[in-house]
């Protein structure tokens, strides 16, 4: 397996040289994050075995949400407090996508595209829930910002997590819009698309954001069942946190070039793609969002302020959740490599040392964290 950190050491320079004129604030703490990741040139913690006594020292992950090697854990706790919150309905994953002639505007704007984005989505959902005549009421969402394709490729789009159902407040109602087998149906998603194309013209103007000479009359918007949103939440919440890329899924680093393996969103077959080395990690930081920006957001009753509706709607319709889990799990234990034992955290963020006297280091084999 070749790790995104050897790519960075072997091509930075030629990144840099190409498109250092490109690259944000952002993009160099993030390569300096993946660089330093779990590696000498990393603070690191001095751990001890709490039956035989060894210490070692550890390196520090970087935590950096752009990482593939870093929050594993948090992603886990993400899509449990999802499942937590799935009500008895169909589920449906809706996707919206921005244009190509308006991605150029969305680079230069990105805080502020990507949120109106997000924003426009929810609120196209909640007017059509609002005016089904099956649901007549505010509806729920579980939203997520992708700025990739398979490939790669900048392409801004937002997932919508729905359930089919919604609540009418004023009424005391829960509503839902199932149906057998085939027969699965939430909205249109040409109506979707005008919609949604409509509100983000607007948002825009309002934001005094210039628009292109041409904006496309036709939109895309897909809309999928996806049974009872499990594997959709899996699907979300599998980018969220760890990079764009498994390093799994890098094959070669060499002679200039770098060549991954991705899923054809067509034919479901795998693909590989190559780049030059430069253009790889342009790839890979193209897709680094603006610092504190949540790239994943509840709304209508699935918010995170409305567990206890959620709680209650779970009582009245007989649904048993999973058991519910600590509100922080632990991490990980790291493991003795003597003996096998627990090991417990003495000091942490030590500077890094290019030799250390005193220790052996994580090359000796701790696992766990």
């Amino acid at each position: 397996m070749i790790r995104v950190a050897t790519v960075i050491e072997t091509f930075e320079a030629e990144l840099l040289a190409q498109y250092g004129d490109r690259l944000l604030p952002g993009h160099h703490r993030a390569l300096a994050a993946m660089r330093a990741c779990r590696s000498a040139l990393s603070p690191r913690m001095q751990v001890q075995c709490e039956d035989c006594a060894e210490q070692r020292f550890v390196p520090h992950s970087c935590g950096h949400r752009a990482c593939p090697h870093c929050q594993h854990h948090e992603s886990q706790q993400w899509l449990e407090r999802q499942l937590q919150r799935r009500v008895p309905t169909d589920y449906f994953l809706l996707t919206f996508t921005l244009p190509a002639e308006l991605r150029t505007l969305a680079w230069q704007h990105q805080r502020t595209v990507y949120g109106l984005l997000l924003q426009c989505s929810w609120d196209t959902v909640d007017t059509f829930s609002r005016n089904d005549p099956r649901l007549q009421g505010t509806p729920g969402a579980i939203a997520v910002l992708h700025t990739h394709s398979r490939r790669l490729d900048y392409h801004p789009h937002v997932h919508l997590a729905v359930p089919a159902a919604a609540i009418d407040a004023k009424n005391r109602r829960w509503r839902t819009k199932n149906g057998p087998g085939r027969s699965r149906y939430l909205f249109s998603h040409k109506a979707l698309a005008k919609v949604f194309r409509a509100k983000v013209l607007h948002a825009l103007a309002q934001a005094s954001l210039p628009l292109p000479q041409t904006v496309p009359k036709q939109w895309v918007v897909d809309c999928t069942a996806v049974g009872s949103g499990e594997k959709a939440l899996v699907y979300l919440g599998r980018y969220l946190y760890r990079g764009v890329i498994q390093e799994k899924d890098i094959l070669t680093c060499g002679d200039g070039q770098v060549t991954f393996r991705y899923q054809d969103s067509k034919t479901r077959k795998p693909r590989t793609r190559t780049l030059s080395g430069a253009a790889f990690l342009w790839h890979l930081l193209r897709h680094v969002l603006p610092k504190g920006f949540r790239r994943a957001r509840n709304y209508g009753f699935l918010h995170p302020n409305r567990k206890r509706l959620i709680q209650l709607l779970q009582v009245l319709l007989k649904v048993r959740p999973a058991p519910i889990p600590a509100p922080v799990r632990p991490r990980p234990l790291l493991t003795c490599p003597c003996c096998g034992g627990a090991m417990k955290v003495l000091h942490t963020r030590i500077p890094p040392r290019p030799v250390d006297t005193r220790a052996p280091d994580v090359g000796a084999g701790v696992t766990g964290m």
